[in-house]
């Protein structure tokens, strides 16, 4: 049994190649249905976001999981595998589960800190758990990575200062334009991107946003927020013409705004527009930024943007380690222990058979024996199975997890109890409702 995790990210890929491989939502189903039916993959879970895609599974081998999810890789994105080699990273076991915490808790993000990766990795986990894609090893490792997230970012400073992508963006208009109070700014999309970006325009004082989605509901909603105007996709043309910053968040394969729309205006502009693109993949064509009078920035052009506020959080991330560091050492613990527990369970299991089967006896040579003098019996008699089994299942637990050769112990254990014979019983995980109604008591 291993975990590993399969992906590329902002530092290891660039927007270009990033957008190529990101998961289309619609198709995300689909996907993790036929990953989960690959050979070798037991479990897994798709974190796709805007600045990375990130396939995490248990698998039987560790090469074979590897090569499985690569060949998966390339057909689904229509691509050789020798160009997923180059640009792709693996992590195995130890290395997989603390990326997983680091992922979770924001410490892998463009923006140190950041809370949204959390929600992201929430869902992507409830959406295998939904489709049956996650056992008991996945459940438990993301449910703690979850929790863990949850508390740092309560019991720390690392998000007090607000320096997420969005953040950014505004951060780099500003940066641009010295004063943007006054200007108008073009809000592409209503998601919770968009959303954080509209906080952040308004709370430097910026007075004309227009929203502009593809749903116009969504767009209203958002806009009245912020007292700002609602358009529709289809009026976007005539928003660019008085606009001076737009910054774009809208899920989508194409670009929304084309090269030719651009210059169709362009010439009814009296002053430069400036564009940052923070969608991946791209909303805005990239050849824009070659016309004159346009400014266009992208995802990656943010992150020299992002290090200004970093070095509190970067002190927090340090403290946060140590909690990492502890998390994963305590799922290595329970995971170590997870081959001995059915194995202790069974020998219990024979053990109290044994003693039932002893009162049994007792009750059959003894008639006259009452109901309260039986219950006496069946209860001390218990305590002595017990008392006698204590301590050494509990050196049998120590010895599998410290045994390097665990399924050589593991053996010896079930010939010294004679259980050879025996099924292994049902391990008692939560189950997937259960599972799911605690993760969603309280919202990220």
């Amino acid at each position: 049994m291993n975990i590993i995790v399969t992906g590329l990210n902002y530092k290891t890929a660039s927007v270009q190649i990033r957008e190529r491989f990101a998961f289309n939502k619609k198709m995300l189903l689909r996907a993790i249905q036929t990953l989960q039916s690959r050979n070798g993959i037991q479990e897994c879970v798709i974190v796709g976001t805007c600045n990375r895609t990130e396939i995490y599974s248990v698998v039987d081998q560790i090469n074979t999981g590897r090569n499985s999810i690569i060949a998966f890789l390339a057909k689904w994105f229509n691509t050789e595998e020798s160009e997923l080699e180059n640009i792709i990273y693996v992590k195995e076991n130890d290395e997989a589960i603390r990326h997983l915490f680091r992922v979770t808790c924001g410490l892998d993000s463009l923006v140190i800190g950041e809370t949204q990766i959390l929600g992201q990795v929430k869902d992507a986990f409830i959406q295998s758990l939904q489709l049956k894609a996650t056992d008991k090893i996945f459940n438990r490792l993301f449910k703690q990575s979850i929790t863990l997230a949850k508390y740092v970012h309560t019991n720390t400073e690392i998000g007090q200062q607000p320096v997420s992508v969005s953040y950014a963006a505004v951060e780099l208009g500003k940066k641009i334009l010295n004063n943007i109070s006054d200007k108008t700014v073009v809000i592409l999309g209503a998601g919770k991107i968009s959303e954080l970006t509209a906080k952040h325009l308004y709370s430097n004082g910026v007075e004309k946003i227009l929203v502009v989605n593809r749903t116009y509901g969504h767009a209203m909603e958002l806009a009245e927020r912020f007292n700002g105007v609602a358009l529709g996709l289809d009026q976007i043309s005539s928003a660019l013409i008085d606009a001076d910053i737009v910054i774009s968040s809208i899920d989508t394969a194409g670009h929304i705004i084309k090269k030719q729309q651009i210059q169709a205006i362009i010439e009814e502009r009296k002053q430069p527009l400036f564009m940052i693109d923070i969608a991946v993949p791209r909303n805005i064509d990239p050849e824009i930024g070659f016309m004159d009078n346009v400014f266009l920035y992208d995802i990656d052009d943010l992150e020299s943007i992002v290090k200004v506020n970093l070095q509190d959080r970067a002190r927090e991330a340090r403290k946060i380690e140590v909690f990492i560091k502890k998390e994963v050492e305590t799922f290595k613990m329970w995971l170590d222990t997870l081959e001995v527990i059915p194995l202790i369970s069974r020998v219990r299991k024979r053990s109290m058979m044994i003693q039932e089967e002893v009162v049994f006896q007792i009750e059959n040579k003894l008639p006259n024996l009452t109901e309260h003098d039986l219950k006496v019996i069946r209860k001390y008699s218990k305590s002595i199975v017990n008392q006698i089994l204590h301590e050494p299942l509990i050196n049998m637990k120590h010895l599998v997890v410290d045994n390097l050769n665990k399924t050589e112990m593991l053996d010896i254990f079930t010939q010294l109890f004679s259980l050879e014979n025996e099924r292994e019983n049902q391990s008692h995980e939560p189950s997937v409702t259960n599972l799911e109604i605690t993760l969603n008591k309280t919202p990220v």
